[in-house]
């Protein structure tokens, strides 16, 4: 006959509020509770009452899924991973509408159906919730413990196969999880617990087990495993680039800070110092580039610059940019033509690029400063306790047009002058705002006794400004010729092509 109770219903659903917290005390005082009826039942089971065994059988299914339960809310209350590429709810971000509302979870634990195997009899009897478990009508009747292996998967039978055999041979519980292929073509993970029923003689009589589907909750653990991997690969390879690129960087740029030590010096060297601002966003990214390098014949090139970018492209195409920009220099060309190559570089890279650039040569025996600019702000002079912006050259930015000019511009350098380059990203926003802030620190510059010690005044003032984009500050302070052909202020305001 069959057993008394079963469990015919559906598992509860999980409660909709309330935080987390509360849940997991919630769970731990109901597994608490549960735990003592199954002692209650544990202890009275030698009635040989059958309510009471699958009193004992449930709670022992229950307790495991309340530990089950524990575990994921303990997983929630320690928050779930940062995806990098967006998605929540099985729909990425770009394809999900304002409108659109977030799938309705499905309860993690299924149907739960008994069963009872009479050894003496062979008689066989389920619940009608285990037809519906293993999609089997009723009209074809239960499985026998013979028919049951044929239904799991050939790597499971061995599994069950040891449960029976130990719960019929040696008295053993049933506790173990198995996969069937349902009548219907579905697959399910099945969690069965169950127990020996002797007969006055010591015997095993028969065998109750309860058998619930937890195919949902397997199915949710196996995605959250599968994207922890997912997420830690990627923050694998996402460190990995980032080693890559600060060796990129290390390679072919400056030093973050400090002065830029050149090989030479004398009366007509320029004392260098420049200093990189980060921006708030992201520290680390370095996309401005400052540089200085002796050429032959005892000139200096100056540059500083912008490569929008991040990534390994990014930091190559500035090393390619760099390399050539140094060669050239080497070679003897002048900044307007060496900028003119550049943006033909950029334009037929195999990875265009947009960028602004600031190209000079100081040559110390005149104190000449020949610069050109691509869409960089103009260099500031500091002279006499006042500045005041150079007046720019033509030149639009490296990569935008085919055969592109820049135009060059000059300025005689007296001793005490202080030059002071910078990228687009320095200072507080807006353009005018930024060379403002920068010119009323003339005073300060003018009295200041070295190029480092300009630039960590300039630091001091701007290091602490909210900037969406990095920047460079590169200052050069003059020891040059005490007059010039120029005269007293020292600016030719010459052009050329």
């Amino acid at each position: 006959m069959p057993s008394p109770l079963f469990a015919d219903r559906p598992a509860p659903q999980p409660p909709e509020r309330g935080s987390v917290d509360a849940l997991i005390t919630q769970t731990r005082r109901l597994r608490g509770d549960v735990d003592a009826v199954r002692r209650d039942a544990s202890a009275e089971a030698d009635d040989d009452d059958t309510l009471r065994r699958w009193q004992r059988a449930l709670c022992d299914l229950a307790v495991h899924q309340l530990d089950d339960l524990g575990a994921h809310l303990d997983q929630l209350r320690a928050g779930r991973p940062d995806l990098t590429d967006g998605v929540r709810d099985g729909v990425p971000a770009q394809g999900r509408t304002a409108r659109q509302p977030a799938a309705r979870p499905a309860p993690l634990t299924g149907r739960v159906g008994s069963a009872e195997w009479n050894l003496l009899t062979d008689e066989v009897t389920w619940s009608d919730e285990l037809y519906e478990i293993f999609g089997r009508p009723r009209e074809a009747g239960p499985l026998s413990l013979d028919e049951l292996p044929s239904l799991l998967f050939p790597e499971d039978q061995a599994l069950l196969t040891a449960m029976v055999t130990a719960c019929l041979i040696d008295g053993r519980p049933i506790d173990g999880e198995f996969r069937v292929l349902t009548a219907r073509g579905r697959i399910r993970t099945l969690h069965m617990r169950g127990e020996p029923v002797l007969d006055p003689g010591g015997c095993t009589a028969s065998m109750w087990a309860v058998l619930r589907d937890v195919s949902t909750l397997r199915h949710s653990e196996r995605l959250v495993r599968d994207t922890r991997d997912s997420v830690r690969r990627r923050q694998h390879l996402a460190q990995a680039e980032q080693r890559l690129v600060a060796e990129l960087q290390e390679a072919v740029l400056p030093a973050r800070g400090g002065s830029l030590e050149l090989a030479r010096s004398g009366p007509a060297a320029l004392d260098l110092a420049a200093r990189h601002l980060p921006a708030a966003s992201s520290p680390t990214a370095r996309g401005d580039w400052y540089d200085a390098l002796d050429l032959p014949g005892g000139d200096t090139l100056v540059t500083v610059g912008d490569l929008p970018g991040q990534g390994v492209a990014a930091a190559s195409t500035l090393a390619m940019l760099l390399g050539a920009l140094r060669g050239m220099a080497v070679a003897g060309i002048e900044p307007g033509a060496l900028l003119g190559h550049l943006n033909q570089l950029l334009e037929t890279s195999r990875q265009p690029a947009l960028g602004s650039a600031l190209c000079a040569r100081y040559r110390p025996a005149t104190g000449t400063f020949v610069w050109a600019q691509a869409a960089n702000p103009a260099p500031l002079l500091f002279r006499d306790g006042t500045g005041r912006a150079l007046t720019p050259p033509d030149g639009v930015l490296l990569g935008a047009t085919s055969g592109a000019a820049y135009e060059q511009a000059d300025v005689h350098l007296l001793p005490g002058d202080v030059l002071v380059l910078h990228t687009d990203g320095a200072g507080r926003a807006g353009t005018e705002a930024r060379r403002n802030h920068l010119l009323a620190l003339a005073p300060l510059l003018t009295r200041a006794r070295s190029a480092r010690e300009c630039a960590e005044t300039i630091v001091a003032e701007l290091g602490g400004a909210e900037r969406t984009d990095d920047a460079c500050v590169m200052v050069a302070r003059s020891d040059g010729p005490a007059a010039g052909p120029d005269g007293p202020h020292g600016s030719s305001g010459g052009r050329t092509a």
